[in-house]
């Protein structure tokens, strides 16, 4: 069996907790390694088991998951974090990928877009329903828009930052531009510094905004 993705819950009320480890159990890809009910709990756990994958909620007691989001990065550098809310809060949805998430999902969502946000965020890719992914964007573009004029890109930098938004990882973009990994890295670095941005699911959001690639399409 292929390695197990190891899932942190953090969820305050225990019946929505338990009923998202109960659904994650079915499948054989995916682990439950721990449960949190806050933010201050989910850094302890996450400090020692380092999971892959943390279901987030935004809204709990003593800290909640925009406060918790850089705590668990400075740590879990690696870690995918896939904030699960009651609520389709276009600002906190903007607030969550600045700090650093990777994916937003409503808790109304089926279980067959649960597991599909978990696997996708997995494996290096950025998750936001389409119902929800209009707002978001918008609400990128108005972050973007209150800094200063970003710098244009390069050639290869423009080709990366398309292949970004069609959820390729680094080594998927060298091989498709014929250069090394760190080539990419560097690219990815410039394009976060050159477009004002943080991480790659704000350059995925900002590349369809702008129009710069075909919804995903190869």
């Amino acid at each position: 069996m292929n390695t197990q993705i190891k899932v942190l819950v953090v969820e305050d009320q225990a019946v929505v907790r338990q009923g998202l480890t109960a659904i994650l159990s079915f499948y054989e890809d995916i682990k439950v390694v721990g449960e949190a009910e806050n933010g201050v709990e989910a850094v302890k756990i996450v400090e020692e088991l380092k999971p892959d994958v943390i279901l987030l909620d935004m809204v709990m007691p003593i800290q909640g998951g925009l406060e918790t989001i850089p705590k668990i990065l400075k740590i879990a550098p690696k870690t995918r974090i896939l904030v699960v809310t009651a609520f389709s809060d276009t600002e906190k949805i903007v607030k969550a990928i600045n700090l650093g998430a990777v994916g937003y999902l409503l808790k109304d969502a089926t279980s067959e877009e649960l597991i599909n946000a978990i696997r996708e965020v997995y494996k290096g890719e950025a998750f936001i329903p389409s119902s929800m992914a209009l707002m978001a964007i918008r609400g990128i573009e108005d972050y973007s828009s209150s800094t200063n004029k970003p710098s244009p890109l390069t050639n290869k930098e423009m080709e990366t930052l398309q292949f970004i938004a069609k959820g390729l990882a680094n080594q998927e973009i060298a091989q498709k531009l014929t250069v090394t990994e760190g080539t990419v890295a560097k690219n990815v670095s410039k394009i976060l510094s050159k477009l004002q941005l943080e991480n790659r699911t704000q350059i995925a959001l900002y590349a369809v905004r702008k129009g710069l690639v075909e919804d995903g399409k190869e």
